[in-house]
């Protein structure tokens, strides 16, 4: 049975890696309205991570983004030169990501044995000084540096790339 990475196991991973980071724990929050309650002294940096798939189920995408920046499936898509996507289903969470909702996480990506699912940073991440993330478990909410959460990924041996998605222009 493979090692399944839960919150202990991340911790002591970026403990163990000499990685910086920060770590809030905290009752469980399912929603980015739960996150914003908590007024995390990194709040402004919590990113949201979306687990979506093409209409084949042949590609799995984890996209990381903005929390405030509503997601556009159709450019992703483009952008990804991809089918058209859809939210992949809370069984292909458990089965890819060995995560649940709400505990969606770049590092669920240790769980993803295959290195199966393709990550996606929005361009804008790299304007954060860190980033916003669930150790594969809702109780908890570290602040990891963009370049670290990347190294991890790519060490890992996932795909990994940075798209660049536009922001809806403000209605006059």
């Amino acid at each position: 049975m493979a090692q399944h990475w839960g919150k202990e196991e991340v911790i002591a991973f970026l403990c163990d890696g000499g990685y910086e980071f920060k770590m809030v724990e905290h009752e469980a929050v399912f929603t980015m309205e739960g996150m914003e309650a908590l007024n995390l002294p990194f709040g402004d940096e919590v990113v949201k991570n979306l687990f979506l798939r093409d209409d084949k189920k042949r590609n799995y995408y984890l996209v990381v983004m903005p929390e405030g920046k509503p997601a556009n499936l159709k450019e992703l898509r483009t952008k990804l030169e991809a089918r058209p996507l859809r939210f992949a289903s809370e069984d292909d969470l458990v089965q890819y990501l060995g995560l649940r909702g709400g505990a969606v996480s770049p590092f669920g990506v240790l769980n993803d044995e295959e290195a199966l699912v393709q990550v996606v940073f929005d361009e804008e991440l790299r304007t954060y000084k860190g980033l916003g993330v669930h150790p594969n478990d809702n109780t908890a909410t570290l602040h990891v540096a963009l370049g670290d959460m990347v190294r991890i990924v790519e060490e890992h041996g996932n795909a990994f790339r940075f798209v660049e998605l536009s922001r809806p222009e403000p209605e006059e």
